[in-house]
């Protein structure tokens, strides 16, 4: 269960997987300030596919990772014009982390 005092942002640049701890928090720091290290806030990353997602956040001693992938469904991420990312809540992020079924595509082969 998360806090109500934690706030949730996403990040709505598709972000690299390959990133670990170190340089999510340095993005996510531009993003929440020292929100993160002072265990207030949670940070949502996705790649360009929207089928990868990290979340990122500061508990006690130490930072923490989600990391979830999807097969047949794609991260429904919230749209934002002109900013760089978004607060939602927790509802919000819950109904994120479920994804949503992708489109079946119908191979035609040619004639």
């Amino acid at each position: 269960m998360i806090p109500a005092s934690v706030r949730v942002w996403v990040c709505l640049e598709p972000m690299d997987m390959r990133r670990g701890f170190d340089r999510l928090a340095l993005h996510a720091k531009t993003i929440v300030g020292d929100e993160l290290q002072q265990g207030r806030a949670m940070v949502v990353f996705a790649n360009r596919g929207a089928t990868r997602l990290k979340v990122l956040w500061f508990e006690r001693n130490g930072c923490c990772i989600l990391y979830k992938r999807l097969h047949r469904s794609v991260f429904e991420l919230p749209v934002s014009v002109g900013s760089a990312s978004v607060h939602i809540d927790t509802a919000a992020l819950a109904k994120l982390l479920a994804g949503v079924a992708r489109p079946v595509r119908v191979r035609r082969d040619a004639a």
